[in-house]
C-alpha cells in the first residue's frame, strides 16, 4: 500500500495523534534539516516520524556516519518504517518517552532532534522541555509548524514554550511546497 493511503487510513483512525494527511514534501524535508549540522558521529533523533520521508533525507545526511532513532507513536507506521530503514533504529512510543528510549538504548544526549509531532502531543507533554533536555548543549531541534495557524491558542502556546526551553528560536519562511504550507521553528541553546 503507497505510503499517503497508510498516512490516511491512520489519520482517520487517530486523527489527533497523525499530525498530517500528506507526507512531508522535499521542500519542507529540505527546510526542516537546512538548521542542522550533522557531522561524522552524530546522534540525529525523529520525533512523529511517520512515513518516514524525513528518514530517508537524514539517512542520506547520515551516510552511516552516526545514530538514528525515529519514534513513532503508530504500530502501523512504525513497523513500515522499521522494514523500510533497518539501519533506523525505530521505536514505536510516545515522545514524552524520549529520556526513558534514549536511556534504553545508550544514548545520553542527541546532536538534532526533528520533530513532526502534532499539537496534541504537545498539549499531553512538554515536548520542547522534554527535547532541550534530551540534547548537547550545540544540539538543534526543529518543529513543523502548519501555515496560518500560527495565532491559534496551540501554536502560541508551542511558541512560547519553544522559547522557554532554548535560547533561540526562529521561524522559517513559509515552505510553500507543501501540502498544506507550513514553516520550521528551530531552536538552539537548549536550557535544559
Amino acid at each position: 500500500m503507497r505510503d499517503d493511503r497508510i498516512l490516511l487510513r491512520e489519520f482517520l483512525r487517530a486523527p489527533t495523534q497523525v499530525a498530517t494527511v500528506t507526507a512531508s514534501s522535499d521542500a519542507l524535508v529540505a527546510a526542516m534539516l537546512a538548521p542542522h549540522v550533522i557531522g561524522d558521529g552524530a546522534v540525529v533523533v525523529e520525533l512523529g516520524a511517520g512515513t518516514g520521508h524525513l528518514t530517508d533525507a537524514v539517512q542520506r545526511r547520515l551516510g552511516g556516519r552516526g545514530r538514528h532513532l525515529a519514534i513513532e507513536l503508530s504500530p502501523v507506521l512504525a513497523q513500515r518504517l522499521a522494514a523500510r530503514h533497518p539501519a533506523v533504529t525505530v521505536v514505536c512510543a510516545d515522545a514524552a518517552e524520549l529520556p526513558a528510549v534514549l536511556q534504553a538504548h545508550g544514548i545520553t544526549t542527541a546532536d538534532v532532534i526533528c520533530s513532526l509531532l502534532p499539537w496534541a502531543a504537545y498539549a499531553a507533554a512538554p515536548i520542547p522541555a522534554i527535547a532541550a533536555a534530551a540534547l548537547a548543549p550545540t544540539g538543534t531541534f526543529t518543529q513543523v509548524s502548519l501555515l496560518g495557524t500560527h495565532l491559534l491558542p496551540p501554536a502560541r502556546r508551542q511558541e512560547r514554550d519553544l522559547r522557554a526551553a532554548f535560547t533561540e528560536l526562529t521561524v522559517s519562511p513559509p515552505v510553500w511546497r507543501n501540502l498544506p504550507p507550513a514553516r520550521i521553528l528551530a531552536a538552539s541553546g537548549p536550557r535544559g
